[in-house]
């Protein structure tokens, strides 16, 4: 299932978007930029065409190999991207080369690491698909080649106003990176274990959890979903994001995550493995759900349960509910390093992904849900994205979306993610 980068998806994104983790400690982060300063940093990479000059953009693309770094996980999607997309950008002259990774960090790490080198153009990392930390360690590095993304010929379908879209946990996208996917978490049950009344609220779920234990979990942060899943306990535990809207705040955080770590530690018995240790990984979570040794998980990838479902991978059963709480959206992009090789290619992929009918196939074929706003395409494709057939087992965009709820600052998800290791998994106080 696709995670938003830091997946993702569904990393990310972001992605969806499902999970790379940041990248290194914050003195290493701190030493990329100085070094990247040192190289001369993304600002003087050498930059190609713009892209309000599309024929030279296209002119310029023909012939280019894109290298895009990606999680590789989700098969649809990867046959997706590998047909799909290759063929539209085959038909510009441009050769996709899809780079599966299962971490982004990853991906950062060689551009940073290229960067520190003094190579400032000719970089081997062409795109990525990232969101999140991720991107933040890139701006600090001054990594990203910006101020493209809002001049993308098909960026008129997307709502660059929308603050999921114009920020990326909290750090302004300033055109750095082009949406191309949107991530929704939901929980994901099986309603022969479940009933409604069950999964209504998260405290009606851990009451049930509670009752039947070891059939509830989430994987280990910095999991992209595992620290989703803290987050949500987290809202829930406040009434809200609100208390931790915005820049970071150190003594906002310090009163809000002591009352997080008294709740999870507090639940922690019920879980699977009585909550000694944890999985590492969704895609382990989602395997405990097809062997049955699991009856809930939460999810940042609704859209692909159907599939899951109608290739006999989860039972026919299997359900998805929004909890009182609501759901936490966000968006993944796809990022240009400022020393990429091949920029006007990567530029073309992410118009390419934008384009209506794209983000319909992506619908289609994976269940990836649009990060266009499809009111602004053509009324043909609108009918056609609300006559997509959709599974008993998903939840439809407009009821996930219902009550989304925004991402925290990147420096709160490094805060809790470095924290539960310590509060909860290692029971300190």
């Amino acid at each position: 299932m696709t995670r938003p980068p830091s997946r993702a998806p569904r990393g990310a994104a972001h992605g969806t978007s499902r999970a790379p983790r940041r990248v290194g400690l914050a003195a290493t982060l701190s030493a990329a930029a100085l070094l990247a300063a040192a190289c001369g940093g993304g600002s003087e990479a050498v930059e190609t065409a713009a892209p309000d000059d599309w024929d030279a953009v296209l002119a310029e693309a023909d012939g280019q190999t894109v290298d895009w770094y990606m999680y590789g996980g989700d098969e649809r999607l990867n046959r997706f991207v590998n047909g799909e997309v290759a063929d539209r950008l085959g038909d510009l002259g441009v050769t996709l080369r899809q780079v599966r990774i299962s971490d982004t960090a990853d991906a950062v790490n060689k551009v940073l690491g290229e960067q520190q080198a003094g190579r400032r153009s000719g970089g081997s990392v062409d795109a990525i698909w990232l969101n999140g930390e991720n991107f933040a360690t890139g701006v600090q590095a001054e990594a990203w080649r910006c101020g493209w993304a809002e001049d993308l010929p098909n960026a008129e379908f997307v709502d660059l106003d929308s603050p999921a879209v114009a920020t990326d946990f909290g750090v302004p996208t300033e055109g750095c990176e082009a949406a191309w996917q949107q991530a929704n978490s939901a929980l994901v049950y099986d309603s022969a274990a479940l009933d409604e009344d069950d999964v209504a609220s998260l405290d009606a779920l851990l009451a049930w959890a509670e009752r039947n234990p070891g059939r509830f979990t989430y994987p280990a942060p910095p999991d992209f979903t595992g620290s989703m899943a803290v987050r949500t306990v987290l809202y829930d535990t406040l009434g809200g994001p609100e208390e931790l809207a915005g820049d970071f705040d150190p003594a906002a955080y310090d009163e809000a995550s002591a009352r997080l770590w008294d709740r999870l530690r507090e639940i922690a018995p019920t879980l699977w493995r009585r909550g000694e240790t944890y999985p590492q990984s969704q895609e382990q979570v989602e395997k405990l759900f097809a062997d049955g040794e699991i009856s809930a998980f939460l999810t940042y990838g609704p859209g692909a349960v159907g599939s899951l479902v109608e290739d006999g991978v989860f039972p026919e059963s299997t359900r998805e509910a929004v909890l009182s709480v609501g759901n936490i959206s966000n968006v993944s992009f796809v990022a240009v390093p400022a020393n990429a090789g091949d920029q006007a290619g990567a530029l073309v992929l992410a118009n390419v992904l934008q384009d209506p009918e794209v983000q319909l196939g992506l619908y289609e074929a994976a269940g990836i849900y649009p990060a266009i706003d499809v009111r602004r395409t053509d009324p043909e494709v609108q009918e056609r994205f609300a006559a997509v057939a959709t599974s008993p087992s998903v939840l439809s965009p407009e009821e996930l979306t219902r009550d989304a709820r925004p991402e925290l600052a990147s420096e709160y998800l490094e805060r809790i993610e470095d924290d539960w290791v310590d509060r909860v998994l290692q029971g300190r106080r």
